[in-house]
């Protein structure tokens, strides 16, 4: 890839994840980060994780409904949830895994599924994690 369209620019200072803050050059996202509870932090802030699962969920429901409109398929309402999981590993590092659950409405199953796929195809944090985590497309047509 030699032509960037975009750049997403954030710095970490203090701890990182835990109490460190977390700030986007244009100032937009400023935030303190904390280690969630159930990974023995004292939570009560935000954390990657859930920071990961936002630009996923949020890049995936572009990337379906920009498959949609050029399949000319009408979807009559959509959401995506990314639930992203920590894990330890058997080297006793940490890694990712994940789940995206999409639920859309004035469609059939089987072109939800064709939907989501093809939307999985598309957008850049599928591509991006593709083969480096696990990934569980759950499609549910309301």
């Amino acid at each position: 890839m030699t032509d960037i369209l975009y750049r997403g620019i954030a710095t970490s200072t203090g701890d990182g994840r835990s109490g460190g803050r977390a700030r986007t050059n244009d100032g937009l996202l400023d935030l303190t980060l904390a280690i969630p509870k159930e990974m023995g932090g004292p939570g009560g802030a935000t954390n990657p994780e859930q920071l990961f699962a936002a630009g996923w969920a949020s890049c995936f429901h572009s990337a379906l409904k920009a498959v949609a409109a050029q399949r000319r398929t009408e979807i009559s309402d959509s959401t995506v949830v990314a639930e992203v999981g920590v894990q330890k590993t058997p080297e006793g590092g940490f890694g990712l895994s994940a789940v995206l659950r999409v639920e859309l409405s004035g469609v059939e199953q089987e072109t939800a599924d064709r939907l989501v796929e093809a939307a999985h195809a598309m957008c850049p944090y599928s591509n991006a994690t593709r083969g480096n985590l696990p990934v569980t497309l759950d499609v549910t047509v309301a």
